[in-house]
């Protein structure tokens, strides 16, 4: 969602980004009315949706303005932007058989753009031709529902200024696809001077782009073209060994930004605070953790009504910018693998591979993921090398009826199945210290506004075999924010 109306807002004739309302998200509506005195584009419409990974297939406009004619050639200037269609195809011809050059008219027809650069020409296919509607009659069914949508706009813009519509439905339509794929979902656009009709202006779009994301679980989906998100996380960790107590407070902030439909930048920066208690000693210590640089690549996508599958994959290197002391023999009294555990880092430099798969239909979304760690020393410390497999179903528990985009309250439950083999510490291989651990993590998630979205999650074990080496997790609890810009 927020993807096509920030694309939408870099249009030379569109408004800022926030004017790009979303008024009805089960019938793909969306409304923004156009700047003053700036002149529309169908291929500059059609390029734009292309660059942010969809393809406008066709439109339908109506012109209100002054007809002209030149040799056999008609066509429509709007009243004060002074932007010509040509009126073309064999429709015209019957259409326009008895009009008159100077007539002030409404002409619907199907829009395209015929040619490029300076030579490029708006053409208007006619289906109808009709006089133009006097002001006060036109301004009155401003007000009412337009093809079963309510699309009223706050205030009327300047008189004259265009304004761009595109909404609605058709009994067969097969409008507006992704990129090489179909969506059964149509466009119309109206174009006439706004000093009629306080016009909003209307896209498609389709239920994925909401914010649908698990937590735990690596989505294949990407954030905006041409812009990203800023996600802050609040973790808080419980574990022991024996009598050693444990509690972690980590923050991590991950920036990712996306330059094309296919591809994600992304940079994981986390910070922890870690607490231990034995009984006999206590303490405590914090720093920065690794810092992780990723890139995902979505090599497939495929749109459908109210659905939508992906999958993606993502490669990551962690880097081994933590603080790597931990508690020292006389602090705690441990061996050095569990005192090294209470550090921020899991080792030294890492590569993280990942494969990802979702799909979404009406209110329910699942999917997965597969991920494989791999460690290397750092002053002779790491964990073992892992893999993780993920599942995540998600459900949309409000509202009970879509009328609108955001308020949406998701109920997730994601699965977290980890396998690590031996650590080392010292440079040497350390006997207990594999693990095999699965868990259930239930969570909720609640879409604030087409930018923001509150998350929380908790994760509790189901099955931990650990090796007598490893700090064991009684639970995690997640909560974070997304912030798309």
């Amino acid at each position: 969602m927020y993807n096509i109306q920030k694309a939408v807002s870099r249009l030379a004739f569109a408004p800022k980004l926030r004017e790009v309302a979303i008024t009805d998200i089960k019938g793909g509506i969306g409304v923004f009315t156009p700047k003053a005195d700036k002149q529309v584009s169908f291929a500059a419409l059609k390029n734009t949706l292309k660059q942010a990974g969809y393809k406008l297939g066709s439109a339908e406009i109506t012109v209100a303005g002054t007809l002209r004619r030149e040799q056999a050639k008609w066509s429509i200037v709007a009243d004060t932007s002074g932007q010509s269609f040509t009126l073309d195809g064999a429709p015209a011809t019957t259409t326009l058989a008895d009009a008159t050059p100077g007539a002030q008219v409404e002409v619907v027809g199907d829009w395209k753009t015929v040619g490029e650069g300076v030579g490029a020409q708006e053409v208007v296919t006619p289906k109808e031709l009709k006089k133009a509607s006097p002001v006060k009659d036109a301004t009155r069914r401003a007000a009412q529902p337009f093809r079963g949508n309510l699309l009223a706009a706050a205030k009327a813009p300047p008189e004259g200024e265009l304004a761009l519509v595109e909404t609605g439905r058709t009994e067969q339509p097969e409008r507006l696809t992704a990129e090489g794929e179909r969506m059964t979902e149509a466009m119309r656009v109206d174009i006439r001077p706004s000093s009629l009709v306080p016009h909003p202006s209307s896209f498609i779009l389709h239920p994925s782009l909401l914010l649908f994301a698990p937590i735990r679980t690596t989505s294949p989906g990407l954030t905006v073209f041409k812009g990203g998100a800023i996600i802050p996380r609040l973790s808080f960790t419980r574990q022991h060994l024996g009598s050693l107590e444990v509690n972690r407070q980590s923050l991590n902030v991950a920036v990712s930004y996306t330059p094309t439909p296919y591809v994600q930048l992304e940079v994981d920066v986390p910070f922890a605070r870690t607490s231990f208690d034995d009984g006999v000693s206590r303490g405590s210590g914090q720093g920065l953790g690794n810092v992780t640089l990723w890139g995902k690549y979505r090599f497939y996508r495929v749109l459908e009504t109210w659905g939508d599958r992906q999958a993606s994959v993502r490669f990551g290197l962690e880097l081994p910018t933590g603080k790597k002391d931990g508690p020292s023999e006389s602090h705690l009294h441990a061996p050095a693998f569990v005192r090294q555990q209470l550090t921020p880092i899991s080792g030294g430099l890492a590569a993280h591979m990942d494969a990802a798969y979702s799909q979404a239909h009406g209110r329910v979304v699942f999917g997965g993921n597969a991920a494989g760690v791999l460690r290397s020393e750092r002053a002779g410390y790491r964990t073992g090398h892992e893999l993780q497999v993920n599942t995540d179903f998600e459900y949309v528990i409000f509202p009970f009826k879509y009328r609108k985009p955001t308020g949406e309250v998701f109920a997730i439950l994601e699965t977290n199945f980890v396998r690590r083999w031996e650590g080392r510490v010292g440079g040497v291989e350390v006997p207990e210290s594999r693990s095999t651990e699965y868990y259930l993590s239930p969570g909720l998630q609640y879409v604030a506004t087409s930018r923001v979205v509150i998350e929380g999650s908790v994760q509790l074990p189901v099955l931990l075999r650990t090796g007598s080496q490893l700090l064991r997790t009684r639970s995690n609890v997640l909560v974070g924010v997304r912030y798309l810009f």
